[in-house]
């Protein structure tokens, strides 16, 4: 558990942050100065703010008594440019941290091959792809035998084509390495696909922190992501395949068909299901191509969007006034959600 809690006044804005990241990807998301990377920055022991408290697992890296230098922080920091050293080989760079962490070259070889690192070893930044460059870099970090990993925007940097390259390298390490993670982005795409908390930030402050799926189905948060980004973000895991291919996946509200390909069974994943694809019904519907009918409980209302209890799951449905009157929708109505097969994004 990373705790975090500072002030810290600037002569034309001033940060007051304070959030708990548990383990898995924690995403720091808001506009462009905010105070993303100032935070960060805090905790890696960058920048001493003027008060606060910054612990990990319940070792303190700053209060005012403490100020641990970034180096015993034991924190791995990606940045948004790799920042390698242009004069060494790729495997000079991936060594460098061994030279105060000794024990961290144990796992040389197992971090080169999960990144794919061992045909550019003997090759110099300077003949890498932006790709390439970041895999070295998170390889790097994670030689340094952290604790905690901390990303700053670490795709801003790559076109589309990298980026789409490198996403897999970080779901993998996500989920192999299972080090506690902290991704500063301002990217919906990517916290959605990464993260499992969010912490919202505007204006030096934090606004929200919790799970990421809490927001994505909250009617007054999910339009701090983008009116189109509201829905859910469901866990699941695979079951097995149908005859025709569809995959069927079981979710604490009932059960799921994914398209062809989702997965294999005993499979863990998240369904994405954007509250523009759903469609409410007051009775169970027939003779609808739509191959997922789950009953819901509606929570709330609120601007357009219907909040809905899936079993112990939530998820959003974007209906109009009208349709709100017609269905006599209220805190407490039961119905069924609609989702066509091919809708339903794993994550």
């Amino acid at each position: 558990m990373l705790e975090v809690a500072f002030r810290h006044d600037f002569p034309d804005r001033a940060l007051d942050v304070a959030f708990q990241a548990p383990g898995g990807v924690t995403a720091l998301f808001g506009p462009s100065g905010c105070g993303k990377t100032t935070t960060i920055n805090v905790i890696a022991g960058l920048m001493r703010p003027q008060q606060g408290r910054v612990a990990l697992d319940e070792r303190v890296l700053f209060d005012a008594a403490t100020n641990l230098p970034s180096q015993a922080r034991r924190i791995g920091y990606v940045f948004q440019d790799a920042r390698l050293f242009p004069h060494m080989t790729v495997g000079a760079n991936l060594r460098y941290p061994s030279r105060w962490r000794p024990g961290a070259a144990r796992d040389f070889d197992r971090i080169v091959d999960m990144l794919a690192l061992g045909p550019l070893l003997d090759r110099r930044p300077a003949t890498l792809s932006g790709g390439e460059r970041q895999r070295t870099a998170i390889g790097r970090a994670l030689l340094s035998d952290p604790a905690l990993l901390v990303m700053d925007e670490p795709l801003a940097a790559l076109d589309e084509a990298r980026k789409a390259e490198i996403m897999p390298w970080l779901e993998r390490l996500r989920d192999e390495i299972r080090l506690p993670i902290l991704y500063v982005s301002h990217s919906v795409p990517e916290v959605l696909r990464l993260a499992n908390t969010l912490v919202l930030m505007q204006a030096g402050r934090v606004t929200h922190a919790g799970p990421l799926s809490g927001v994505l189905a909250d009617p007054d948060l999910a339009p701090h992501l983008g009116a189109r980004e509201a829905g859910a973000l469901i866990r699941a895991r695979i079951l097995g395949a149908e005859s025709d291919g569809l995959i069927r996946a079981a979710t604490g509200g009932g059960e799921f068909l994914l398209p062809p390909g989702s997965g294999v069974a005993g499979q863990e994943l998240r369904l994405r299901i954007l509250a523009h694809e759903v469609i409410l019904s007051r009775q169970a519907p027939e003779g609808l191509s739509a191959l997922n009918v789950l009953p819901v409980r509606v929570l709330r209302i609120e601007g357009g969007l219907v909040q809905l209890a899936l079993g112990d799951e939530r998820m959003l449905a974007q209906v109009t006034p009208r349709s709100v009157k017609a269905l006599d929708l209220q805190p407490g109505t039961a119905c069924h959600a609609i989702v066509k097969t091919v809708s339903v994004l794993p994550s």
